[in-house]
């Protein structure tokens, strides 16, 4: 297995983190490696996410996130219910981050993340080498006293083998919460494969102005792929 640099820390993000059923579920499934199955809905996760200053972490400094990709069949957390993720899209503003996540075989690009929120209307931008391809438009309330906490788990092609990862997480969700629109800007980019069936059907999701998160954490090889 290919050596890996030390893990890192993030604290406080704003985070906008959901599901949905994609508009298009074989092009979904051809993202999906073979040796991986994709969840039975072909459900695609997103997180568009904000670290607004370097004091948030334990080295990356600050940067903005948007990765995306196909849930998975028979590969879950550890909590057993929380489905595994396989990472197709990943546009980082920071080239020490982009750096880190490609060296565990992620598929890290250029681009940057905005989340502005006026009231209780959210508006997530993500761009992707300065062209925006993702909006999302989301009413939020304010973080009460619940806290969702666990462990993710994110698979990954690196050197010939496929590594999985698991990455602990502590967010404090607002509530309400919904989705009002899902918006993929670009029709020529790639990432617009795994835009949202109409209507929109969100599958689960929260948005949370503290969340918290080391990765990685865990990591093992699976197998060894061609």
């Amino acid at each position: 297995m290919t050596e890996l640099v030390a893990a890192q820390l993030v604290v406080n993000s704003r985070m906008l983190y959901f599901g949905w059923t994609p508009a298009d579920p074989e092009a979904v499934s051809a993202l999906v490696p073979e040796g991986l199955t994709p969840a039975p809905n072909r459900q695609v996760f997103m997180n568009q996410y904000v670290v607004d200053d370097a004091t948030q972490t334990s080295g990356f400094g600050a940067y903005s996130l948007t990765y995306l990709g196909p849930d998975l069949s028979g590969m879950d957390a550890p909590d057993g219910v929380t489905p595994g993720r396989w990472w197709t899209h990943y546009f980082n503003s920071s080239p020490a981050v982009r750096a880190y996540a490609a060296a565990r075989g992620v598929p890290a690009s250029v681009g940057t993340t905005t989340i502005e929120l006026r009231g209780h209307r959210l508006v997530a931008t993500t761009e992707s080498d300065g062209v925006p391809v993702i909006r999302t438009t989301a009413r939020v309330g304010r973080t009460g006293d619940a806290v969702n906490r666990g462990q993710l788990r994110y698979l990954t092609h690196l050197d010939g083998e496929l590594l999985s990862g698991n990455y602990p997480f502590v967010a404090e969700p607002v509530d309400p919460f919904e989705v009002e629109s899902l918006e993929f800007l670009e029709p020529d980019h790639p990432v617009y494969a795994l835009r949202p069936a109409e209507p929109l059907d969100v599958t689960w999701g929260f948005y949370s102005p503290r969340a918290s998160f080391a990765y990685p954490g865990g990591e093992s090889v699976l197998a060894s792929v061609d």
